[in-house]
């Protein structure tokens, strides 16, 4: 049985790994962030999740990026085949 979150979870850490260098796994009072990059343009955080059709994973997914209260970029991947939405500046 395939476990194609996990499987996306780590293609996205080998990408960041190429793209920024170092990645790191946050825990922050909202919860846990997937992935934390820190570039020339400072901290990026990611969210990784296979789907957030249903509003529970989408909320708790989302939660964690708004308890980082900076300015700096929060990005949610899925595998959800919808344009790039905002939510909440978020």
């Amino acid at each position: 049985m395939r476990d194609t979150g996990r499987l996306l979870e780590n293609v996205v850490f080998l990408e960041l790994m190429r793209r920024e260098g170092d990645v790191f796994v946050g825990q922050g009072v909202g919860g846990e962030i997937d992935f934390i990059t820190n570039g020339a343009g400072g901290p990026r955080y990611y969210q990784v999740s296979e789907s957030v059709h249903d509003s529970r994973t989408l909320e708790r997914e989302l939660s964690s990026l708004r308890a980082v209260r900076d300015n700096y970029p929060k990005t949610l991947i899925t595998l959800d085949d919808e344009r790039p939405v905002d939510h909440e500046g978020d």
